[in-house]
């Protein structure tokens, strides 16, 4: 197999993954907050507490996935064209 075919088979499966996990789970943890909703800060005394709410998530802990994204994006268009 030549390395253009490798590399082609190897980014063709890496989609179909990708493709895979937006269609199972289309939510995914917020990038800024880990997940949490909120940003951890310390005190004076160094011990951690709670910080403000996630703007980004909007305090959820969760984001839609790009992939998931665009395909809402395409079905919503296919909708309205047809």
């Amino acid at each position: 197999m030549t390395p253009i075919l490798l590399a082609i088979a190897l980014l063709f499966n890496a989609t179909l993954c990708y493709v895979a996990v937006c269609a199972a789970s289309p939510f995914g943890n917020c990038r800024k907050c880990h997940g949490w909703g909120f940003e951890m800060k310390t005190d004076r005394k160094g011990r951690m507490k709670r910080g403000k709410d996630c703007r980004r998530c909007r305090a959820t802990g969760k984001r839609i996935r790009v992939g998931r994204w665009l395909y809402n994006r395409w079905a919503r268009t296919y909708r309205a064209g047809a």
